[in-house]
């Protein structure tokens, strides 16, 4: 009874407590908000809802509604989702549930179509990995320590509670890229090299496996919003002159954290101060990023089964990595809700490994897909694949990490581009398999001549190590090649050097004169020596079917490099008039089980050269076939330009229109019949 008692009359002095008034810092009230988005009103959102159903619009026509209707172009258009009958959006939107979510796209009973689905898979993984430096980290625990700090009086106690546990998460993080709390940073040890961990023992490192981060997650950030708020702090009071920090900071919390701050101080210091120009844009990139934000995406990522994802940590960058190994758990419920999936691409090509890693993991049955490829709008002479396994002296391609880097395969590699661009007009595109090996075959280029000579057939161009470069260097390519086709001087065109997988492999149309060849150096085989795509293979494996006499694993990395072959040799031929030639470097691409993996419409077409001087002879011989085609347009175009002169002189209504006629096809011309006109 004493006991009841006494614990009843602590309840009764908790409640007194809590009646009395707060100290001087809470006692002011939140007051209703002083101002509002004037262009966040219901009644003009509305009007623009139905402007924006009533006709397509592309982005820059909605701001223009957008200002004229006095509303806002991005809210009123997620009001419209729900009754239009097309919502065309980033097929990120759609793959992740959180942002399809928060966009109000609804995906049950509806017909889904991906475009572009090449890299469904990579970018299924992408969106759903999350990745965590020491400088976010430092400012995450700074930026949350202060916001406790300043309204810990207003918080509840179990809010106080997850902001406790999300700050013992983050030390717990440094524990596991090598920090200690409490110590001093100078006389850590630092260590190098890359761990792989799978989720639990990732926690069990950290000695955070006793968080509920899924409780954490739908509890408090979620509900509280609490990365949205915390940017909303940051920004009003960051560079105010405002101290965050009041006397009545415990010293022994102070005391606690000191060695941890002084720790990741040291964490962003080095990261900051990294030398080439690279490391400056992503410095500026990672500061502009919440790092609530990205904490919170890595708590959400932790939550995935242990067998799905790795977590990789970088000790030398001082960085913590989800890394998703089975993007078919997150794909299974677009699946599950749609009526209808339709993925569509040009360079599908292979779709064995697509099929069993996005559908067959899914719980797809093979008698709900149904695959249906078409061939290409070009004529079958319109295109000139070939395999060359040697070159003009005699040796033999092979691009292997092993040999491609002696001075003899460098140079036969010049030679095949030299005789190359005797004889293809326009531009020609070479496609190396990595930045590094373009910079070392080009070196040795300049070294041994080569690269004067091939300067002397055409100009020289190089894609450039930044992408707000990438604009001017196609202007002066085309302008280059155009300029060439109306000079008969002794440049021929344009050589443009670009890397698989750049900045130039997808996205970007070589058609017509940009680009009459297509010459492919070695395979881009990824870099195995990765520690993440070894335990993507190791998963694979241990998970995947195997098939045709190889490992899941080996089959994913033929797959990689030839979907980015497919990519790059695609940027040529883009319409029913086009032409061009492709030449694979590689012995290996005369394999049938490679051969297989290139484009139907492609492959069918593609003759294997074992000698250099088939190979030549072949583009040659296109060179002279559409030469003459290209004389006997100019004729033709002549011709009616002239008529086109006659009509402006006689009068009548029939003359107008045969100019408007003449007017159109000319419009529709290629730019090398213009430019000869």
């Amino acid at each position: 009874e004493e006991l009841k008692r006494q614990k009843r009359e602590e309840r009764l002095e908790m409640i007194r407590n809590n009646k009395q008034p707060h100290e001087e810092g809470a006692k002011r009230k939140r007051g209703p908000a002083k101002s509002v988005c004037p262009y966040n009103k219901a009644l003009a959102l509305r009007q623009m809802r139905d402007e924006v159903l009533g006709t397509v619009s592309d982005i820059e026509q909605l701001l223009k509604l957008g200002r004229e209707t006095h509303s806002c172009p991005y809210y009123s258009t997620r009001l419209a989702i729900p009754p239009a009958q097309l919502v065309v959006l980033p097929y990120q939107m759609v793959l992740h549930e959180a942002t399809r979510r928060a966009a109000g796209v609804q995906l049950k009973g509806q017909v889904v179509i991906i475009d572009e689905a090449h890299n469904l898979s990579d970018t299924l993984s992408c969106i759903h990995s999350a990745e965590l430096t020491g400088a976010q980290l430092c400012r995450a625990h700074s930026q949350l320590t202060q916001y406790a700090e300043r309204y810990k009086s207003r918080l509840k106690a179990k809010n106080l509670m997850y902001i406790k546990q999300i700050l013992f998460v983050i030390e717990g993080l440094v524990r596991v890229l090598g920090g200690k709390v409490g110590s001093n940073p100078q006389s850590q040890t630092t260590q190098t090299g890359t761990e792989m961990f799978t989720i639990n023992n990732f926690l069990f490192k950290g000695q955070i496996d006793n968080i509920n981060l899924f409780k954490v997650l739908q509890k408090y950030f979620e509900k509280s919003m609490i990365s949205r708020k915390l940017g909303g702090f940051v920004e009003k009071y960051a560079g105010s002159g405002v101290s965050l920090h009041t006397p009545s900071t415990s010293n022994k919390e102070n005391r606690r954290t000191e060695g941890l701050n002084r720790y990741l101080q040291t964490l962003q210091s080095n990261q900051s101060t990294a030398p080439d120009q690279q490391g400056s844009v992503e410095a500026e990139k990672e500061l502009s990023v919440s790092p609530m934000m990205q904490l919170e995406g890595f708590f959400k990522a932790l939550t995935n089964s242990n067998t799905d994802g790795r977590v990789v940590v970088q000790l030398n960058s001082s960085s913590v990595k989800f890394l998703l190994l089975n993007p078919a758990v997150h794909f299974a419920q677009v699946l599950k809700e749609c009526r209808a999936v339709i993925i569509a691409g040009g360079t599908m090509q292979p779709v064995s490994d697509f099929k069993q890693e996005l559908l067959f993991s899914a719980g797809v049955g093979e008698e709900r897909i149904t695959e249906f490829s078409c061939g290409h709008v070009i004529p079958p002479e319109n295109i000139l694949p070939l395999v060359l396994c040697s070159g003009p002296s005699g040796q033999e391609l092979d691009f292997t990490f092993q040999n491609r880097d002696s001075p003899t395969m460098m140079d036969e590699t010049g030679r095949i581009l030299s005789n190359i661009c005797n004889v293809v007009p326009g531009g020609v595109v070479c496609f190396f398999p990595s930045y590094e090996y373009s910079r070392q075959i080009i070196s040795h280029w300049e070294a041994s001549g080569a690269l004067t000579r091939l300067a002397n057939k055409k100009k020289i161009f190089q894609e450039p190590k930044k992408a707000n470069q990438l604009e001017q260097l196609l202007s002066e390519f085309s302008r280059c090649i155009q300029r060439c086709a109306l000079d008969s001087g002794g440049l021929t065109g344009a050589l443009l050097f670009s890397v698989v997988g750049g900045k130039m492999s997808e996205g970007i149309n070589f058609s017509d004169d940009l680009g009459r060849c297509v010459v492919m150096v070695g395979m881009p085989y990824p870099n195995i020596k990765s520690p993440e795509l070894q335990e993507k293979m190791t998963y694979l494996d241990k998970h995947m079917p195997r098939s045709g006499g190889r490992s899941p694993g080996q089959a994913m990395i033929e797959n990689l490099c030839m979907k980015a072959v497919n990519q790059s040799i695609g940027r040529a031929i883009r319409h029913r008039g086009d032409y061009s030639s492709i030449v694979l470097c590689d012995r290996r691409y005369a394999r049938p089980a490679t051969l297989s993996k290139l484009p139907t419409w492609i492959k069918d077409r593609t003759s294997t050269c074992t000698t250099f001087g088939p190979a030549f002879a072949a583009l040659r011989k296109v060179r002279i076939k559409f030469k003459n085609v290209q004389l006997i347009h100019t004729f033709v175009h002549l011709f009616l330009y002239s008529v086109h002169i006659m009509f402006l002189v006689l009068p009548g209504k029939k003359a107008e229109a045969g100019v408007i006629l003449l007017l159109r096809a000319q419009q529709t011309s290629s730019p090398f019949l213009h430019g000869a006109t």
